[in-house]
Protein backbone atom coordinates (compact mmCIF):
# COMPACT_ATOMS: atom_id res chain seq x y z
CA UNK A 1 0.00 0.00 0.00
CA UNK A 2 0.54 3.55 -0.35
CA UNK A 3 -0.03 7.05 0.67
CA UNK A 4 1.53 10.80 0.52
CA UNK A 5 1.85 12.45 3.61
CA UNK A 6 2.96 14.98 5.84
CA UNK A 7 3.08 16.03 9.21
CA UNK A 8 3.80 19.46 10.97
CA UNK A 9 3.48 20.98 14.03
CA UNK A 10 0.29 22.32 15.09
CA UNK A 11 0.09 25.56 15.93
CA UNK A 12 -3.64 26.51 16.61
CA UNK A 13 -5.59 23.96 16.91
CA UNK A 14 -8.96 25.69 17.11
CA UNK A 15 -8.18 27.05 13.74
CA UNK A 16 -6.98 23.44 12.38
CA UNK A 17 -10.58 22.38 13.57
CA UNK A 18 -12.03 25.69 11.48
CA UNK A 19 -10.23 24.40 8.93
CA UNK A 20 -11.84 21.02 8.69
CA UNK A 21 -15.44 22.00 9.28
CA UNK A 22 -14.85 24.78 6.04
CA UNK A 23 -13.60 21.80 4.08
CA UNK A 24 -16.58 19.70 5.11
CA UNK A 25 -14.21 17.11 6.36
CA UNK A 26 -16.04 14.40 8.33
CA UNK A 27 -15.13 13.94 12.17
CA UNK A 28 -14.43 10.49 12.81
CA UNK A 29 -13.86 10.09 16.36
CA UNK A 30 -10.74 10.37 18.64
CA UNK A 31 -8.46 7.21 19.15
CA UNK A 32 -5.86 6.48 21.68
CA UNK A 33 -2.61 4.91 19.82
CA UNK A 34 0.21 3.23 21.37
CA UNK A 35 2.83 2.99 18.92
CA UNK A 36 5.66 0.57 20.09
CA UNK A 37 8.79 0.98 17.58
CA UNK A 38 11.02 -2.41 17.10
CA UNK A 39 14.65 -2.47 16.57
CA UNK A 40 14.55 -3.45 12.44
CA UNK A 41 17.19 -3.22 9.80
CA UNK A 42 15.54 -1.08 7.79
CA UNK A 43 12.19 0.66 7.58
CA UNK A 44 10.15 0.99 10.88
CA UNK A 45 8.19 -1.46 12.57
CA UNK A 46 5.53 -0.34 14.88
CA UNK A 47 2.57 -2.09 17.07
CA UNK A 48 -0.16 -0.18 16.42
CA UNK A 49 -2.84 -0.35 19.56
CA UNK A 50 -5.71 1.64 19.17
CA UNK A 51 -8.91 2.62 21.51
CA UNK A 52 -11.27 2.67 20.37
CA UNK A 53 -10.48 0.44 16.52
CA UNK A 54 -8.06 -2.56 15.45
CA UNK A 55 -4.22 -3.58 16.79
CA UNK A 56 -2.10 -3.42 13.91
CA UNK A 57 1.96 -4.54 13.19
CA UNK A 58 2.83 -1.41 11.05
CA UNK A 59 5.57 -1.70 8.66
CA UNK A 60 6.72 1.27 6.86
CA UNK A 61 9.77 2.59 4.45
CA UNK A 62 9.67 6.83 3.70
CA UNK A 63 12.45 9.46 3.02
CA UNK A 64 13.11 11.65 6.09
CA UNK A 65 12.53 14.99 4.17
CA UNK A 66 10.06 18.31 4.80
CA UNK A 67 6.98 18.20 2.43
CA UNK A 68 4.76 15.71 1.55
CA UNK A 69 6.46 12.34 0.66
CA UNK A 70 5.46 8.77 -0.62
CA UNK A 71 5.64 6.11 2.39
CA UNK A 72 4.83 2.15 1.45
CA UNK A 73 3.05 -0.04 4.15
CA UNK A 74 1.98 -2.91 4.96
CA UNK A 75 -0.49 -3.45 7.56
CA UNK A 76 -1.77 -6.38 9.46
CA UNK A 77 -4.10 -6.67 12.14
CA UNK A 78 -3.21 -8.50 15.03
CA UNK A 79 -3.91 -9.54 18.51
CA UNK A 80 -2.34 -7.05 21.17
CA UNK A 81 -0.41 -9.87 23.21
CA UNK A 82 2.10 -10.21 20.17
CA UNK A 83 3.51 -7.48 21.63
CA UNK A 84 5.01 -9.25 24.74
CA UNK A 85 6.58 -12.06 21.64
CA UNK A 86 8.27 -9.10 19.47
CA UNK A 87 9.85 -7.42 22.70
CA UNK A 88 11.54 -10.43 23.33
CA UNK A 89 12.44 -11.12 19.48
CA UNK A 90 13.46 -7.56 18.32
CA UNK A 91 13.41 -5.06 21.51
CA UNK A 92 11.62 -2.13 22.32
CA UNK A 93 13.14 0.77 20.37
CA UNK A 94 10.41 3.66 21.56
CA UNK A 95 6.99 4.17 22.56
CA UNK A 96 4.99 7.06 21.12
CA UNK A 97 1.79 7.62 23.02
CA UNK A 98 -1.15 10.07 21.49
CA UNK A 99 -4.59 11.25 21.05
CA UNK A 100 -5.44 11.40 17.53
CA UNK A 101 -8.60 13.26 15.94
CA UNK A 102 -9.11 11.98 12.72
CA UNK A 103 -11.33 13.86 10.25
CA UNK A 104 -12.29 12.03 6.48
CA UNK A 105 -12.02 14.25 3.26
CA UNK A 106 -12.13 12.72 -0.13
CA UNK A 107 -9.01 9.97 0.31
CA UNK A 108 -6.75 12.06 3.29
CA UNK A 109 -6.63 11.33 6.38
CA UNK A 110 -6.02 14.27 8.29
CA UNK A 111 -4.82 13.69 12.02
CA UNK A 112 -4.91 16.15 14.68
CA UNK A 113 -2.43 14.73 17.38
CA UNK A 114 -1.72 15.29 20.90
CA UNK A 115 1.85 13.25 21.58
CA UNK A 116 2.60 12.22 24.75
CA UNK A 117 5.97 14.26 25.75
CA UNK A 118 6.06 16.28 22.74
CA UNK A 119 3.03 18.40 21.39
CA UNK A 120 0.04 18.88 19.13
CA UNK A 121 1.06 17.85 15.64
CA UNK A 122 -1.29 17.63 12.10
CA UNK A 123 -0.85 15.16 9.98
CA UNK A 124 -2.06 14.55 6.15
CA UNK A 125 -2.14 11.03 4.42
CA UNK A 126 -3.47 10.56 1.30
CA UNK A 127 -4.38 7.23 0.77
CA UNK A 128 -3.25 5.98 -2.72
CA UNK A 129 -5.40 3.63 -5.17
CA UNK A 130 -5.97 3.22 -9.21
CA UNK A 131 -8.12 5.94 -8.52
CA UNK A 132 -5.95 8.02 -6.97
CA UNK A 133 -2.23 8.39 -7.47
CA UNK A 134 1.18 9.71 -6.20
CA UNK A 135 0.91 13.37 -8.46
CA UNK A 136 -3.18 13.75 -7.11
CA UNK A 137 -1.90 13.05 -3.25
CA UNK A 138 1.18 15.48 -3.65
CA UNK A 139 -1.44 18.05 -5.14
CA UNK A 140 -4.12 17.66 -2.38
CA UNK A 141 -1.77 17.92 0.33
CA UNK A 142 -0.60 21.25 -1.48
CA UNK A 143 -4.13 22.32 -1.25
CA UNK A 144 -4.23 21.58 2.63
CA UNK A 145 -1.26 22.93 3.63
CA UNK A 146 -2.68 26.24 1.88
CA UNK A 147 -6.17 25.91 3.26
CA UNK A 148 -4.37 25.26 6.78
CA UNK A 149 -2.35 27.73 6.64
CA UNK A 150 0.81 25.59 7.60
CA UNK A 151 4.41 26.83 7.05
CA UNK A 152 7.60 25.57 5.95
CA UNK A 153 9.58 25.65 8.92
CA UNK A 154 6.09 23.74 10.62
CA UNK A 155 6.88 20.82 8.39
CA UNK A 156 8.27 17.82 9.68
CA UNK A 157 11.22 15.45 8.07
CA UNK A 158 10.84 12.76 10.83
CA UNK A 159 8.52 10.54 12.27
CA UNK A 160 7.45 11.03 15.95
CA UNK A 161 10.00 8.09 16.69
CA UNK A 162 12.84 10.21 16.12
CA UNK A 163 11.58 13.16 18.33
CA UNK A 164 10.45 10.28 21.13
CA UNK A 165 13.86 9.23 20.52
CA UNK A 166 15.62 12.53 20.73
CA UNK A 167 13.61 13.43 23.68
CA UNK A 168 13.73 10.40 25.42
CA UNK A 169 18.02 10.81 25.22
CA UNK A 170 17.90 14.53 26.25
CA UNK A 171 15.41 13.74 29.76
CA UNK A 172 18.40 10.74 30.25
CA UNK A 173 21.23 12.89 29.95
CA UNK A 174 19.15 15.22 32.49
CA UNK A 175 18.38 12.34 35.21
CA UNK A 176 20.97 12.42 38.40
Amino acid sequence: MRNIELKARLQNRDKALEACKTLNAAYQGDIHQVDTYFHVPQGRLKLREADPGRDELVFYRRPDVAGPKGCDYILEPVNRSIKAFLTEALGVLAVVDKVRTLYLWENVRIHLDVVKDLGEFIEFEAVLSSEYDDQDGCSKLQRLIQHFDLHDEDQMKGSYLEMILAYNETMNKQAP
